[in-house]
C-alpha cells in the first residue's frame, strides 16, 4: 500500500533516533550499486537531452498525486514531471508503479538498482518524503527538488460538528475513516490505551475513506490533507489540529535521482525551484483544487 511505503520508513526513523544523536551518527555505509549497463541504472543529463525524453516513476492509484483515468495518466505529480521535462526541453514519460513494502525497497527497485522483473529504473522518482536521516541510510539516491509540505489533517461532516471541528480525542465516541495501514491508521490505533480503536473504520484507499465520509458512513476521516481535499464535497470541511505525540504529522515531498547523476539532480532541482518561484507549481495545485504549501525557498 502507498501509505505503508511512503510513510512507515519515516515513522521508523523518527521513533528510533534520540534527540542526542547528531545527523548520520549511527550511519552504516551500504554496498555500492552493482555494475550494470546504462539501460538498467539510468542515464545522465546529456543522454536524456540527446535522446529527447526523461522517464519518471510515480505511484499508481494515488489520487490526487498520480493515477490513471480513462486511459490517461493524471495528477499533481504527473504535472510536476511535465514541468521538469519542459524546462529540460524533453518529453516526459511516466511509469506508474505499485508501492512496495517500504520506501527503501521502492527506491532500490526504481532508482538505483532495478527490479527483479525487468531491471530498468526511472531517471526520476516523484513524491518522495524527505528526511535527512533517511538520506544518510540510502546513499545511492540523491533526494532533491522539494516542492510541497504535507500534513495530516482531519475531514469532517459539517452537520456532525457544526460548532467545533473534531480532534483525535473525539474518536473515542465518534467514527473516523482511514486508509488501512496508513500513518493515520497507525496513529489512531496507537492512541494511549487503545481508546479509539473501536471507532476507526479502515478502507483500502484514502479515496474510499472519503467516499465513506461523504456517504455518511463515518463522521470524520484522517489522512494527508491533499488526499482529503481531493474528496471534498459541500457537506464536508477540513482542518489541521494539533496532534499530540505525533512525530511525523508533517513532512516535505520531493524527488529522487540516482546518486551517479548529479548533473541531472541539479537540473531537476533547478526546474522545481523555478516552478516554485514563478508560480507554476502553485498553479498546478490550484488546477487540481488543492492547497499548495511550499517549502522554504533556498
Amino acid at each position: 500500500m502507498i501509505g505503508r511505503s511512503l510513510f512507515f520508513s519515516l515513522l521508523a526513523i523518527n521513533l528510533s533516533i534520540g534527540p542526542a544523536l547528531a545527523r548520520c551518527e549511527d550511519h552504516v555505509p551500504q554496498p555500492n550499486p552493482q555494475n550494470a549497463g546504462r539501460d538498467i541504472v539510468g542515464a545522465d543529463l546529456d543522454t536524456i537531452i540527446e535522446r529527447g525524453y526523461i522517464e519518471f516513476a510515480a505511484y499508481e492509484d494515488f489520487v490526487p498525486w498520480s493515477y490513471e483515468e480513462s486511459g490517461e495518466i493524471k495528477g499533481v505529480d504527473i504535472d510536476i514531471g511535465r514541468l521538469i521535462a519542459e524546462d529540460l526541453g524533453v518529453e516526459a514519460r511516466f511509469n506508474l508503479i505499485a508501492a512496495g513494502e517500504n520506501l527503501e525497497a521502492d527506491l532500490r527497485n526504481w532508482i538505483w538498482k532495478g527490479s527483479l522483473i525487468n531491471g530498468r529504473v526511472a531517471n526520476v522518482m516523484l513524491h518522495i518524503p524527505y528526511d535527512s536521516e533517511f538520506a544518510c541510510r540510502v546513499e545511492q539516491v540523491v533526494f532533491t527538488g522539494q516542492y510541497h509540505n504535507e500534513e495530516i489533517s482531519i475531514a469532517f461532516r459539517r452537520d456532525a460538528y457544526p460548532d467545533t471541528p473534531p480532534v483525535p480525542a473525539y474518536f473515542q465516541f465518534d467514527t473516523v475513516a482511514v486508509e488501512n495501514d496508513s500513518i493515520a491508521d497507525f496513529y489512531l490505533s496507537s492512541f494511549p490505551g487503545g481508546q479509539l480503536a473501536q471507532n476507526v473504520r479502515r478502507f483500502p484507499t484514502a479515496v474510499r475513506a472519503m467516499e465513506a465520509l461523504a456517504a455518511g458512513e463515518t463522521m470524520a476521516a484522517m489522512a494527508p490533507r491533499a488526499q482529503l481535499e481531493a474528496g471534498l464535497t459541500p457537506e464536508l470541511d477540513i482542518h489541521t489540529p494539533h496532534l499530540p505525540g505525533f512525530s511525523v504529522s508533517t513532512w516535505t515531498s520531493g524527488v529522487a535521482v540516482h546518486f551517479s547523476y548529479r548533473g541531472l539532480s541539479y537540473a531537476v532541482d533547478d526546474a522545481i525551484y523555478a516552478g516554485l518561484q514563478d508560480g507554476r507549481i502553485r498553479a498546478i495545485f490550484e488546477n487540481h483544487r488543492l492547497t499548495h504549501s511550499p517549502p522554504e525557498l533556498r
